[in-house]
């Protein structure tokens, strides 16, 4: 994470500073929210930048001071409960692409799927949600119309920020309807101060999510004007396209048009495929003209034992040497299954796997040659320069949230499944992500060639569990190695779909209906 994003992060330290009093979860019942930063910082415009720069920081950071220290979130360690770790591993850990080898409180119950409502990491992915959103509540709050009229503010580039902030919430409430369904609903327009929240359904979280982002499309900067590492148009089209591709599983109606119209809009964007697929993982990824969305890491300036840090640590171990990773030692925790090598064809330059020493098979999911290990992100760059952090515990790496070949992929998935579309165009697309791998190209391809593709293609980027579910593969129909806790695994309980509410906010919250199963 270099050039431009380097801007958001002075920035983001600036208003570490700004933000010392703002309240912290004393438990994990309790969800955060920012009516403790004072008014005054809202009377400078020269702050809204700085407050903006950190609610995007709520994504990479785990804390106020960093790495660990004045946490956001407590009841968990610091680096567990940062957000991209957490739904990391909600995405990952539930499925055949990764295994965890250590016994940290109950987090292999995510691949052998035996998780309950007690469970203290989606505990702490639940509430790191809910502070995301209330720290974009916040900002929008403040940032309306009305209050920068009272405060005498003329800024332009307010409403801007104030669309990017819708933006961050509606990714906030989309990972929320996809983990856990039906949750809490608070938005600016509620009162500031204590109260109950309502639940909401999932029919109306998608339909708010759906008008939010399509109402802040006349604000938000152009596809590729942005500074690096900002959402802009092609961010929220994304978003959109996401959230329509999976609409069948949320609200039981397809809406694959919609989903092949706003990936269309991206492929149309500008947005280039980076010509070497491992460049995409390193730490000078800010280069590629590629990625749409980041999470922007940097190994001075945003240090936390999460993010990219823990993706880059977690997976090396065995005979790997750190040094090739551009780090001072590896964790020895994240591997594959074979459920994810055996997608890759031979000759394929995506398979970016670790294989001395390790074996296919997983005798034993806590030895950590027991699996494939996984080299895709390294902290060093295209010349093998290290990063920026001299001790090698934080790193540089940039995690690509959203990029171009997740929406061929998508426009590809949603014309195939009988959105309205150019399939030939959907062919040609996918065929130059295929010739980048460096493997023959399809003459055509169906529903379940995607499925595969997108594993191939996006493996390790937070897409799978998604991907499984809705192919209706996720709980039976397809099963991998220790899946349900069984060494071939087997299908598994259909409410495992779904997370569930965590068992504290439910105790003290009795608007809130338990998901079904738990």
């Amino acid at each position: 994470m270099k050039s431009l994003s380097k801007k958001i992060i002075a920035l983001l330290v600036f208003t570490s500073v700004l933000i010392t009093n703002q309240s912290c979860v004393k438990d994990l019942k309790d969800v955060v929210s920012n009516d403790q930063i004072s008014a005054n910082i809202y009377k400078d415009p020269a702050n809204y930048k700085a407050v903006l720069a950190k609610i995007y920081g709520g994504l990479a950071l785990s804390g106020q001071q960093g790495p660990a220290g004045k946490p956001d979130i407590t009841g968990i360690d610091e680096g567990f409960g940062q957000y991209l770790r957490a739904y990391w591993q909600h995405q990952e850990l539930t499925t055949d692409e990764a295994v965890i080898a250590w016994n940290d409180r109950t987090v292999k119950d995510f691949h052998n799927h035996a998780w309950t409502s007690s469970d203290v990491f989606i505990a702490a992915m639940y509430y790191r949600i809910f502070y995301q959103i209330s720290s974009c509540n916040e900002f929008i709050r403040e940032s309306s119309d009305a209050k920068l009229s009272e405060r005498g503010i003329t800024v332009p580039e307010v409403k801007a920020f104030r669309a990017e902030a819708r933006f961050l919430r509606a990714l906030s409430y989309y990972h929320a309807l996809d983990l856990f369904g039906n949750v809490p609903f608070v938005t600016d327009l509620d009162n500031v101060g204590a109260f109950l929240p309502k639940q909401s359904n999932k029919a109306d979280l998608f339909k708010y999510i759906e008008s939010e982002l399509l109402a802040i499309d006349g604000d938000l900067v152009a596809a590729r004007a942005n500074e690096y590492a900002r959402a802009d148009k092609a961010a929220a089209w994304m978003l959109l396209a996401k959230l329509y591709l999976n609409a069948e599983v949320y609200i039981s109606t397809p809406k694959y048009t919609e989903a092949a119209t706003y990936a269309k809009k991206v492929l149309d964007a500008g947005y280039t495929l980076e010509p070497s697929y491992k460049n995409l993982f390193l730490r000078d990824n800010d280069k590629s003209k590629e990625i749409i969305f980041p999470i922007a890491f940097d190994g001075k300036k945003t240090q936390t034992w999460g993010g990219m840090t823990y993706l880059v640590h977690a997976p090396v171990g065995g005979s790997m040497k750190p040094a090739d990773f551009g780090i001072n030692g590896g964790w020895g925790g994240l591997r594959s299954t074979k459920g994810l090598v055996q997608l890759f064809e031979t000759s394929d330059n995506r398979a970016l796997f670790h294989t001395d020493g390790q074996k296919l098979e997983i005798a034993d999911i806590g030895v950590f040659t027991d699996g494939y290990a996984v080299a895709k992100y390294k902290n060093v760059d295209q010349a093998g320069v290290k990063g920026s952090d001299s001790s090698g515990d934080h790193v540089d790496n940039d995690f690509p949230m959203f990029r171009l070949a997740d929406a061929i992929l998508i426009y590809a998935e949603a014309v195939e499944r009988g959105g309205t579309g150019d399939k030939a165009l959907a062919l040609t697309k996918v065929n130059e992500l295929r010739t980048r791998a460096g493997v023959a190209a399809f003459t055509t391809y169906t529903k379940d060639d995607i499925l595969n593709e997108r594993g191939r293609e996006l493996f390790w980027e937070g897409h799978r569990r998604t991907d499984l579910i809705r192919y209706g593969k996720f709980i039976s129909g397809y099963n991998w190695p220790w899946k349900g806790g069984v060494k071939d695994g087997k299908d598994i309980d259909k409410k495992y779909a779904i997370f569930p509410i965590p068992l504290a906010d439910k105790t003290a919250n009795p608007n809130l209906v338990q998901n079904d199963g738990y």
